[in-house]
């Protein structure tokens, strides 16, 4: 899809600096040492201020930001703390810098920070300034988004729970009880930063901050209320005087001088623009795939869709980019939003194991470095639009009479390539790609043409952590009750969000005549609830459970139950799966019972409804902990039995698996609940919400290595609607199986150039193409499993030989490669022995696949 060259201010194009800014993420590992040198130019860019290093003013114009006088390319990624053990944020940062980004984004969690009302939790996996001080140790820069909304599929919107208690209260409206606590939270959170000179003004690390977020999809349904509400928040955030720039991530009216920014897939083709010239191209969100929803299939987004569509961001006047998420992490606990699953964002460049996803994470690196190539062009240069072709561009950016000129080819074709002429040269460009020229003249950059290497994950079953003696506790059906009332109280007063679960319970008197006479037809209990699931019990039997969606909460749950002459007993166990994330009027958004009917009586339907029902919060294994060493003695565990029944909570003990690989637990067999390690919640897992691919959503579970000990690690299962742990299996995480893939058509790797002089040139001699192999941690190549020089197809994990191969292909191969920690193979016919031309009439393909260990 093509669009028109975006509007840019010429009296900004043309402002002289001294020097022009790069925030570099140059690795300072020597993870980076084999690929050709250190990052281009990196010896003539400056890394942004870190706290006690001086203070570094922030502005911007139309252009983009500019820190200390110096334009800024920003590559951010978001990282969000509370989905991470605090052990780990700096691993995430360090991956994250060498990755190619200069900037770590993240939400500030109103609900982890006050879960209760003027009490503050800044410890642990909420330690906010810990975390951007880490972020500053690394040298990188930081954008934190406030909101104090979030959305971010998270409870609540991160709001926290108490605030629906706040007399008249309206979220996000210009309500004046909403606004009192809003401005609260946020001026505390403001001063707790200032007071840790966090704010590049005062010498730190962030360089721009969020108010609010995504309001235009909610504005219209506050009418007047709303668009003053925008311009309150705008201005509560400015009085504030942080010294860095405010944005409102999709908000066409952002009030100046606050910057209307981007989310979505390709913000380069749908963004309409900021809301005044004066303002610079921000993209807050380029979504590295789709979080997931229990019921959903698997959610992915090609390294190769999302190379595409940042370089088209920053060849149409973008500065700023920031993935969402560069690394999802885990929902832990119950903080998760209404049906998300436990894994948050796994296919981002960082999986939720905090291993490196390849090639998505080389990729984009390599965006990176082709984009820094180009920014003399960028930062100097006028833009112009050429059509080389009905779906062909090049997008210019020159300086007339310098050597400043960067080239964007754009092949707007969904399934045709191309191969054009610009200037002199021709060019291949393969469907929906861009080709990256930063002198105007060569190539170094491919979106479609992957250079850097692939891998793909591996689970295998520990073999010491699996003896698990499992015992059992049944939860009983209650038999005292906390609230009476004539009909069913709604679920989320009752809860507080202090629990998913709340229990409703009545007696029916029947009498003979009231059964049905005829043998085999029973009456059917029909229960409509407004979300979010349900359990169902008859005189003390379970009958079946219910649920509805993520899209559609309410449902109607129906089945054939047995009763009896005289009084009958139901019990209904209602329950959450997180709070909304996200919509108009949130704070009046309901859950629970609302009409329970009974059907098939000789007398017709009976309406139970408001016949009395009594409530009570939470399971009784909730209340006494019996999920940590403690309260689990307070409680008599038996042995399991064949008999699957719902509400039954599992224990057992295991030692810390082998090596230093992550952990996960696999939940075989197991349906509906949430699992404890150490006392600690990983989560709610859903097995038994098949998606349409009739898979579960999410199959295995992270445990942090930094919940466990040694040995003896307390492992608590509740399972609410019926499992069993027999198969349940504790495994090991790794991406050990590395591969590469490419063609005589590859450009060379970025890597291999750099700037020198304000003139593009090559590091060697040699930039033929080559695949490129490295083990992670130190790890050797210990296997070649599959190698073929010809046409080989599939992907990495999946490859086959094609119509043609060399013979000696992975013997080539293991002779360059064999117990080494990194290699290169060339795309080399004389290499592969290749005399006898087999498939000669097509360009050759070099797939490798190897095994790390």
């Amino acid at each position: 899809m093509t669009s028109k060259a975006m509007p840019i201010s010429i009296r900004t194009m043309f402002v002289t600096f001294l020097s022009i800014l790069l925030i570099t993420s140059g690795s300072a590992r020597d993870n980076d040492k084999d690929d050709g040198g250190n990052d281009e130019d990196d010896n003539t860019g400056e890394e942004i201020n870190v706290p006690g290093s001086g203070n570094t003013s922030v502005t911007y114009d139309g252009r983009s930001l500019i820190v200390d006088g110096r334009r800024a390319l920003v590559f951010s990624g978001a990282i969000h703390y509370p989905r991470s053990p605090p052990e780990y944020w700096e691993d995430l940062i360090v991956k994250s810098k060498r990755g190619g980004l200069n900037a770590i984004e993240t939400y500030v969690f109103w609900n982890c920070h006050e879960p209760e009302q003027g009490k503050y939790n800044f410890e642990g996996e909420y330690d906010l300034v810990k975390f951007i001080k880490l972020i500053a140790k690394q040298k990188m820069s930081a954008i934190v988004r406030l909101g104090p909304f979030v959305q971010a599929e998270w409870n609540n919107g991160g709001l926290p729970y108490w605030l629906r208690d706040v007399p008249n209260i309206v979220f996000r409206s210009d309500n004046e009880p909403f606004k009192h606590h809003m401005k609260k939270f946020v001026t505390m959170i403001v001063d707790k930063l200032k007071a840790e000179k966090l704010f590049a003004s005062q010498g730190g690390p962030i360089i721009v901050a969020q108010i609010e977020n995504e309001y235009n999809t909610i504005q219209l349904a506050f009418r007047q209320k709303g668009d003053s509400y925008v311009q309150w928040a705008a201005k509560m955030a400015l009085d504030l005087n942080i010294g860095v720039p405010w944005i409102m991530c999709k908000q066409k009216d952002a009030p100046d001088p606050v910057i209307n920014s981007c989310n979505g897939r390709h913000c380069g083709d749908t963004f309409t623009g900021p809301n005044k010239p004066n303002k610079p191209y921000l993209w807050t969100e380029n979504w590295t795939a789709q979080y997931r929803v229990f019921g959903d299939p698997p959610s992915q987004r090609s390294a190769e869709d999302l190379a595409f569509s940042v370089v088209r961001w920053f060849s149409k006047n973008g500065t700023l980019v920031n993935y969402y998420m560069y690394y999802g992490g885990t929902n832990y606990g119950r903080m998760s939003a209404a049906f998300v699953s436990t894994r948050y964002y796994d296919e981002a460049p960082l999986d939720e194991f905090g291993l490196i996803r390849e090639p998505k994470y080389g990729h984009l690196k390599d965006a990176h470095r082709a984009i820094k190539l180009c920014r003399r062009g960028l930062f100097y240069g006028s833009p112009t639009v050429v059509m080389l072709g009905p779906e062909v561009e090049a997008r210019i950016w020159e300086q007339p009479g310098t050597s400043n000129c960067a080239a964007f080819l754009a092949n707007n074709a969904i399934a045709k390539p191309a191969t054009v002429s610009f200037r002199g040269g021709k060019y291949y460009l393969p469907p929906k790609s861009i080709g990256v020229l930063p002198d105007c003249k060569t190539m170094v950059f491919n979106t479609h043409l992957i250079t850097t290497q692939h891998n793909t994950r591996n689970i295998l079953r520990s073999k010491v952590a699996n003896n698990i003696e499992w015992r059992m506790y049944k939860e009983a059906l209650p038999s005292r009750f906390e609230h009476k009332e004539d009909h069913p109280l709604e679920l989320f007063h009752l809860t507080k969000d202090t629990t998913d679960y709340v229990w409703y319970s009545t007696s029916v008197d029947l009498s003979e005549n009231d059964l049905p006479f005829k043998k085999g037809i029973r009456p059917v209990v029909r229960v409509a609830s407004e979300g979010h699931g349900l359990l169902l019990f008859v005189n003390g039997e379970y009958v079946g459970s219910g649920h509805g969606s993520k899209i559609e909460k309410n449902f109607v749950y129906q089945k054939d139950a047995k009763f009896e002459t005289g009084k009958n007993t139901i019990h209904i166990l209602a329950y959450t799966v997180g709070l909304q994330d996200s919509g108009a009027y949130m704070e009046r958004r309901y859950a629970g019972p609302r009409s329970i009917t009974i059907l098939g009586l000789n007398t017709g339907t009976v309406d139970i409804t408001t016949i009395g029902w009594e409530h009570k919060v939470a399971l009784e294994g909730e209340k006494k902990q019996i999920y940590t060493d403690k309260g689990a003695q307070s409680v008599q565990w038996a042995t399991p039995t064949d008999d699957i029944s719902p509400l039954t909570w599992y224990q057992g003990y295991f030692d810390a698996p082998e090596g230093t690989n992550p952990v996960a637990i696999r939940l075989t067999g197991m349906s509906k609940g949430m699992v404890w390690i150490n006392g600690k919640s990983i989560g709610r897992y859903w097995m038994s919400y098949l998606s349409v691919l009739k898979e579960p959503t999410q199959s295995e579970y992270h445990i942090p290595r930094t919940f466990l000990k040694p040995s003896k690690n307390l492992i608590v299962i509740f399972e609410e609607d019926g499992g069993n742990p027999k198969d349940v299996e504790i495994v090991l995480i790794d991406r050990d199986t590395v591969c590469s893939s490419v063609t005589e058509n590859h450009p060379p790797s970025p890597r291999l150039y750099e700037i020198k002089n304000g003139n593009l040139r090559a590091k060697t001699d040699d930039l033929e193409p080559k695949a490129d192999i490295k083990c992670p941690n130190e790890k050797k190549i210990v296997a070649v499993e599959f190698a073929s020089f010809g046409d080989p197809f599939g992907s990495c994990g999946s490859y086959s030989i094609g119509n043609c191969t060399s013979p000696n292909s992975k013997q080539v191969v293991e002779k360059l490669c064999l117990g080494k920690r990194s290699c290169r193979i060339p795309v080399d016919k004389e290499q592969f022995d290749d005399q006898n031309g087999a498939c000669p009439d097509s360009k050759k393909k070099l797939a490798v696949q190897v095994k790390c260990g």
